[in-house]
Formats: C-alpha cells, sequence, structure tokens
C-alpha cells in the first residue's frame, strides 16, 4: 500500500494553504472567481482535479513507452475541466485531456495514439473518477536530420 498525505490550513477569507510532510513547496488554494467571493489567479480545486488526471495521464504515459521501448523527444498535455449545474449542484461534466507528443520518424503515431489512450484507462486518477474523460491527442512526427542529396 502507498500512502500519501496532503494537509490543508485555512488561511482566511476563500483561502487555504496545502502542504505534504514530503515535499519542500506549498500550494494557496482557493475559490474560483466563477463562484461567489472567488478569488483570481490561485488554483482551486477544479484547478487541481484537472491536474491530476494530466499528471497522471503523463507519469502513465512514461512508464507504458518506456516498458514498450517506445522512444519520443516530447510530451505536453493540457487538460481542461468542464463544470455544469446540474439539478441545482454543480458537477465536473467532462475532462478533456489534449496531449502532444512530439516522435522520431521511425516512429508509427498510431502506436503513440495507442500508448496514450492505453495510458489514460491505466491512470488510477482516470480510474477513480466517474467522470466522463475525452482524449485527443496530437502526434508530431520529427522529420530526419539528414540531409537529401
Amino acid at each position: 500500500m502507498h500512502t500519501y498525505e496532503v494537509n490543508l490550513k485555512w488561511t482566511g477569507t476563500r483561502k487555504g494553504l496545502l502542504s505534504s510532510p514530503v515535499l519542500p513547496q506549498n500550494i494557496e488554494v482557493a475559490t474560483p472567481p466563477e463562484f461567489p467571493k472567488g478569488i483570481a489567479g490561485i488554483w482551486s480545486p477544479e484547478h487541481l482535479f484537472a491536474a491530476s488526471i494530466n499528471s497522471c495521464l503523463m507519469t502513465t504515459f512514461i512508464s507504458i513507452a518506456e516498458n514498450s521501448k517506445f522512444e519520443f523527444s516530447s510530451f505536453e498535455s493540457k487538460s481542461i475541466c468542464n463544470v455544469d449545474l446540474i439539478d441545482g449542484k454543480y458537477a465536473v461534466t467532462e475532462i478533456i485531456l489534449q496531449p502532444k507528443v512530439v516522435i522520431h520518424f521511425s516512429q508509427k503515431p498510431e502506436k503513440a495514439v495507442r500508448l496514450l489512450e492505453m495510458s489514460e484507462k491505466a491512470c488510477l486518477i482516470s480510474s477513480a473518477v466517474k467522470t466522463t474523460i475525452r482524449l485527443e491527442p496530437e502526434i508530431i512526427v520529427e522529420q530526419s536530420l539528414i540531409p537529401k542529396e
């Protein structure tokens, strides 16, 4: 079993400070500005939720790619968390993951997509939520650096 401790201390108004005994930096969190008395410019629970799924996709992809001997030169990803009012309650209705992977011209783009799909399904954070997760991958193939004659 693995355990991850995160502590939260209310710091006033609609703000708090996240910390962990094993991490050097703290994260300030607040109600997002879209809600009453929300505060702009500070990480919100909604941002952290989308970030946890996005970072889990990356770390799972790196592991699966490594185990599959699949080489890539770059990975970046955007996550979008959609929140809607449903039956008088706010709910996260969808997470959109938009990973962009740059691969060597000798690699197959279809394999990169397949590994991303496997990664999203294997991600323990994605598996722990009931929210719909939509994967929209972009694969960029690097061209050979060998000059043509």
